[in-house]
């Protein structure tokens, strides 16, 4: 009589965060109008700042996983939180920017931003790690 061994499926995925993971309770903590040290003091330095019009704070954030542990891991999302300070330093508007569908998307607003230096920049900054990276895509 032939036997039949079943061995139970295990994961071995794991998943890597790198650089700043939004914390929604963190982020409440510097609504518009906040200042900028506020905005500091709630998330730390940003991970880069530009200055377009005004000046902005990025927070670039990024998830990968390597499916089995020998395998080199594969980027699955990248965000970027923005946080973009009026005239007075203030802030104006915060975006929680990441890739939808293969388009700039604003998770915050829902909306797709247009051109621009900022979307250009963010397009940029997001299309170019995820199109390079190894692996599927979200």
């Amino acid at each position: 009589m032939a036997g039949l061994v079943i061995l139970p499926a295990c994961s071995t995925s794991q998943v890597l965060n790198q650089g700043y993971v939004v914390d929604e309770k963190s982020l409440e903590l510097v609504p518009v109008g906040s200042s900028r040290d506020q905005v500091l003091l709630a998330l730390g330095s940003p991970s880069t700042t530009a200055t377009f019009d005004n000046e902005v704070f990025y927070y670039i954030s990024q998830k990968r996983v390597r499916p089995v542990a020998f395998m080199e891991p594969h980027l699955v999302d990248q965000r970027v939180l923005a946080i973009y300070f009026d005239k007075d330093g203030k802030v104006a508007r915060i975006a929680n920017y990441g890739m939808q569908d293969g388009r700039l998307f604003d998770f915050i607003s829902r909306t797709t931003p247009t051109g621009g230096k900022d979307a250009s920049f963010l397009g940029q900054v997001l299309s170019d790690t995820v199109s390079a990276a190894p692996g599927p895509r979200l």
